[in-house]
């Protein structure tokens, strides 16, 4: 179970190093092979263990192909996807096509959201969690999905 908030930094050859407390658990859930996508509704990356996102991908592969909406999703997605591995010192080297989407440059952040983790340039994280804290505020029951309104915290 990946949780929690990491400043780490991209050295010049554009790699991050896992936290230590992970590193472990990666090796033992997917022998360090992990995966690196783009999300497709923010400016930031998703890293799965590579099995976690085998799920993922046969479900997006059996999406129907003529709905637009799902063929979206399969491209940027699947297309987007690249294989990496963890080197011996618990680095992965993110691909620079998509270390120049999300915006990376030295300072990033890893967001821990359960089976995987997304990948933020710091700047852009603090400006998105500024302004999610921000509308938080202002939400209604309305707004929030029904499973979220029975949950006690």
């Amino acid at each position: 179970m990946f949780r929690g908030v990491n400043a780490i930094n991209l050295d010049t050859k554009g790699r991050v190093a896992l936290p230590t407390r992970y590193r472990d658990l990666v090796q033992m859930l997917c022998k360090g092979q992990m995966i690196v996508t783009i999300d497709t509704e923010e400016q930031c990356l998703l890293l799965y263990p590579l099995d976690e996102w085998e799920t993922i991908e046969k479900k997006i592969e059996a999406l129907p192909s003529f709905n637009r909406a799902a063929r979206r999703i399969q491209r940027l997605l699947i297309g987007h996807a690249a294989e990496l591995e963890l080197d011996s010192q618990g680095r992965l080297l993110i691909p620079g096509k998509l270390r120049e989407y999300a915006q990376l440059d030295k300072k990033v952040v890893l967001i821990g959201q359960g089976k995987k983790f997304e990948v933020w340039s710091e700047l852009l994280w603090e400006e998105r969690r500024q302004q999610w804290l921000s509308e938080g505020a202002a939400e209604t029951e309305d707004a929030l999905p029904a499973d979220l309104l029975t949950l006690s915290l």
